[in-house]
């Protein structure tokens, strides 16, 4: 604390005609500012008469001198700095004003702390404006979410089928028709996904056809397909409505529709195309590739297991019987064909070789060679794998399984709907690196 020795002597004007009392309380000092003060006047001068009146100058100067009262500090006080503020003496900074040093340099080290991450954080002209997200509820105003597109829609596909009882032709939705191809391609007790899975394969069967402008095997020219197994059986929609109702069978009409509905336009393709969608009622265990059969490999038409049809299918075994001189006559062949020893000890029939599907590929019959498709055409089976036992002039035949065997097995699509397989599964599982299409949409780019 310094030591400060004040003394002031300030003029003080009185106002006229007023007695300056001998102490000055309202100079603006305050009590603890100023400890001690004495106030001392200067005693009047003495003031000579004159005849004269004195001048108004000169009256003036003799008031004021003789009303100068002077202020003396003249004692000594410790002054503390918050007062030395008071009388506008700020603190200055100094060699002795170290104390204040540490800090200010930790007020300018935080500073510089609170402001590099604000400077780092702050927008750049090239920065993306990243919308602040808006809370549920405020009533803000938002922008409203796009319209969903609208699903292009293409005409339904019209189908003209033969009928080969009238030798008329019938026009119809393709929907119609493929109810007409699944009432008489697949048993109505079937499971749904089953029914769902051949609708798809019987259209994309005539998809196919129309695509590629194929009447073939129509008599008259005039219609995309006929109502034989030459190419899809088919019954008028309306005849199997009536003939369902009077045997008791709406139930299997709803089921039948609801089939066709759920899987409506839906195609098989295989590199954008429509398959060829060949189905067959039961396979043997295994169904056919495609070149044992027709000659011609196709890719999605590949040998697969199919083990439920011998658990199903009523069809799955049957046994034959057959005069030797019959086959040998469905076979073109002479009836002195076989030699005698060979009809004593049966080796006028042998296997040659089979195919990845398990069925007869080639047999040797009374010394001519004959394909297992070719045989099975010639005999009329119902399978080309089949064995055979001799008695006498008697030949028993056994078939296993029913059908050409190459795409889908209709008895092992069932099987697979009673443990839980969709449609969709069920045909990938028969028709291999298969998709799936829009049958209008492909129909209506043609």
């Amino acid at each position: 604390m310094k030591e400060a020795r004040v003394q002031v002597k300030v003029p003080l004007v009185p106002r006229p005609l007023v007695k300056e009392p001998e102490e000055i309380a309202g100079f603006g000092v305050e009590k603890d500012k100023l400890a001690s003060t004495n106030i001392r006047t200067v005693p009047d001068e003495p003031v000579t008469t004159s005849p004269r009146r004195p001048s108004s100058q000169q009256e003036s100067a003799q008031h004021t001198a003789a009303h100068i009262p002077v202020i003396e500090l003249d004692q000594f006080r410790r002054v503390k700095r918050r007062r030395m503020r008071t009388f506008g003496r700020g603190r200055r900074w100094g060699k002795n004003n170290t104390r204040w040093q540490p800090a200010a340099a930790v007020s300018a080290v935080l500073a510089l702390a609170l402001l590099i991450p604000a400077i780092l954080v702050w927008p750049r002209t090239d920065d993306p404006v990243k919308p602040i997200p808006v809370p549920p509820g405020t009533g803000s105003v938002t922008t409203p979410a796009p319209s969903p597109a609208v699903p292009v829609t293409y005409p339904e596909p019209q189908v003209r089928v033969y009928l080969s009882a009238t030798g008329t032709t019938m026009n119809l939705p393709l929907e119609d028709y493929v109810t007409g191809v699944v009432a008489a391609e697949m048993p109505a007790e079937f499971r749904l996904e089953a029914l769902k899975a051949q609708a798809i394969a019987a259209r994309t069967f005539i998809v196919r056809r129309l695509a590629a402008n194929d009447t073939s095997g129509v008599p008259s020219g005039e219609a995309d397909v006929t109502d034989t197994v030459s190419h899809q059986v088919f019954i008028p929609p309306e005849q199997v409505k009536a003939d369902w109702t009077r045997l008791g069978k709406a139930k299997e009409w709803e089921k039948l529709q609801q089939a066709v509905r759920e899987s409506k336009d839906a195609v098989m393709t295989y590199q954008g195309k429509a398959i060829t969608a060949s189905f067959f009622s039961t396979s043997n265990g295994y169904t056919e590739n495609a070149e044992d059969v027709w000659g011609n490999p196709v890719p999605y038409l590949q040998s697969v297991a199919s083990p439920w049809d011998k658990n199903l299918a009523p069809g799955f075994e049957e046994t034959i019987t057959m005069k030797r001189s019959e086959i040998l006559q469905k076979l073109n062949l002479g009836a002195n064909a076989i030699p005698v020893s060979a009809q004593q000890s049966g080796g006028w029939m042998e296997v040659l070789s089979t195919t990845e599907g398990h069925r007869i590929k080639e047999i040797q019959i009374a010394g001519k060679t004959f394909s297992g498709p070719e045989a099975r055409k010639l005999l009329g089976l119902r399978s080309s794998q089949f064995s055979w036992k001799t008695d006498g002039d008697e030949v028993q035949i056994t078939t296993y399984g029913y059908g050409h065997g190459v795409g889908m097995s209709q008895w092992g699509a069932n099987g697979m709907a009673q443990e839980g397989h969709t449609a969709t599964q069920i045909l990938k599982h028969y028709y291999t690196g298969i998709s799936f299409g829009q049958a209008s949409k492909m129909l209506a780019s043609k």
